[in-house]
């Protein structure tokens, strides 16, 4: 082998430096190491690859075309040296995460920007997932943790943490019989009566039980499905502020009003994983960025 790590970072050090004295002040060696480390490597090449005739170190053709692969190379061995630390802190391979589709907009996908950056080689995994499903995976071992609205109970088996509120609002078509009703509040009896469309998998009971309001239901298997048959005046839905605010602003949909609970239902999130399953270091990570996002988010009531 011609080239290793040690002569490819010599290589560019001097590339990058323009001399050997700064390459070897970059290295943290004296410059004759850096030029005879530059000679050994032209002798097995057979090929000049500075030109010294000066007090700098100028690149010869042969250098300048060897250059992109080289940098390319040393990248890569970086990217592997630091994915074989990851791996011995306990990196897992991959990171499986079930999230209800009403938390697919917001500050829940933050952490997953910055666990990109921080570990490039991680492979993530996103379901979009109701809420009985999410919990589903995480006990079946499918998914390492769960982002859920908080539950009335407690499972023992469970561990969690808080990660803020979701705003949600009931919205319907400006033409749906529920909105064209909204200069006076529907009556629980009205409500019940109104089709409602909900995210869930299967059965209504996939969903939050303070959700479901109706006794005529359409299910879906995401908010954007069921923001679009909303939009088409087939039923109202409790959807997230932040999905819904430009449309409510531009008359596209109204807010449905009862008279005798707010329109707007606010929920807590939380992240939930298996006491008895540890957790890789890109989970523990993305718990600690979660910790960071919601550090000032007001404690629930």
């Amino acid at each position: 082998m011609i080239f290793s790590s040690d002569s490819l970072a010599v290589f560019l050090a001097v590339l990058d430096g323009g001399s050997f004295s700064a390459a070897a002040r970059k290295l943290g060696r004296v410059p004759s190491a850096i030029s005879m480390a530059i000679a050994q490597l032209e002798a097995e090449l057979d090929l000049q690859l500075f030109d010294r005739a000066t007090r700098k170190a100028l690149p010869t053709a042969a250098a300048l075309a060897l250059e992109p692969q080289a940098r390319q190379v040393i990248c890569q061995l970086n990217l592997l040296d630091a994915q074989a630390l990851q791996l011995h802190k306990g990196l897992e391979k991959r990171l499986s995460i079930a999230i209800a589709p009403e938390l697919h907009t917001g500050r829940w996908s933050r952490p997953l920007e910055r666990l990109a950056q921080e570990f490039p080689n991680l492979e993530i995994e996103v379901r979009s997932a109701s809420q009985s499903e999410a919990i589903r995976l995480l006990h079946d071992n499918r998914v390492q943790l769960a982002l859920v609205f908080e539950r009335p109970g407690i499972d023992e088996r469970e561990s969690f943490l808080e990660a803020g509120s979701q705003l949600l609002v009931a919205v319907a078509s400006p033409n749906h019989p529920a909105a064209l009703k909204s200069g006076t509040p529907l009556s629980e009896e009205q409500l019940a009566e109104q089709r409602q469309i909900i995210v869930a998998s299967g059965t209504p009971t996939g969903s939050d039980p303070r959700i479901v309001l109706s006794r005529r239901i359409w299910l879906t298997d995401s908010y954007l499905a069921t923001l679009e048959l909303v939009q088409s005046g087939l039923g109202w839905a409790y959807l997230p502020q932040p999905l819904v605010a430009p449309l409510l602003s531009a008359g596209a949909l109204t807010e449905v009003r009862f008279d005798n609970m707010a329109s707007q239902l606010r929920l807590w999130i939380d992240v939930i994983w298996i006491k008895s399953e540890p957790l890789g270091l890109g989970a523990r990570r993305y718990l600690e960025i979660m910790r960071e996002v919601f550090a000032h988010e007001p404690a629930r009531a």
